[in-house]
């Protein structure tokens, strides 16, 4: 067995490492042939990776040319320490009054707050729609590296 295939995540240790953790490096396609990477916060929903982000933002921008983005959580300081996933896919933007409601939860904003709302009037929701995944766990490497 390859080394690789031995520190891969199943699918419930995936799924598991993601839903424990809330902060992610969202990477989008500049026009300039670039990736642009920010940190974002997520959570999880049927399958999804949710996010929510102003509409002008530089990511936003290049999701609406080119949906195709790519999700890494990972964690570890020392290198026996490293676990993380990677997954690529498409994103799907939710905006204006339908929008609304799930920006303002997913924002934790006070729907009675007209300044709050106001705000969550120029942001977006980022639906991340996984397709491939990579995933690696060193923990699981046997002896020294």
């Amino acid at each position: 067995m390859k080394q690789r295939d031995s520190i891969k995540m199943t699918s419930e240790e995936a799924h598991a490492f993601l839903a424990s953790r809330h902060a992610c490096a969202l990477a989008t396609n500049g026009k300039d042939g670039y990736p642009h990477v920010v940190a974002m916060w997520y959570t999880l929903e049927e399958g999804a990776i949710v996010m929510t982000s102003y509409a002008k933002a530089q990511k936003v921008v290049n999701l609406r040319r080119d949906p195709r983005a790519t999700v890494l959580v990972e964690s570890g300081d020392k290198y026996k320490e490293l676990r993380g996933v990677m997954i690529g896919g498409r994103v799907e933007l939710a905006e204006g009054p339908d929008a609304l409601r799930e920006v303002v939860k997913l924002t934790g904003a006070d729907p009675r707050s007209d300044a709050a709302v106001c705000r969550a009037r120029k942001r977006v929701v980022i639906r991340f729609h996984p397709q491939r995944w990579a995933s690696w766990d060193h923990s699981k490497i046997v002896g020294d590296y």
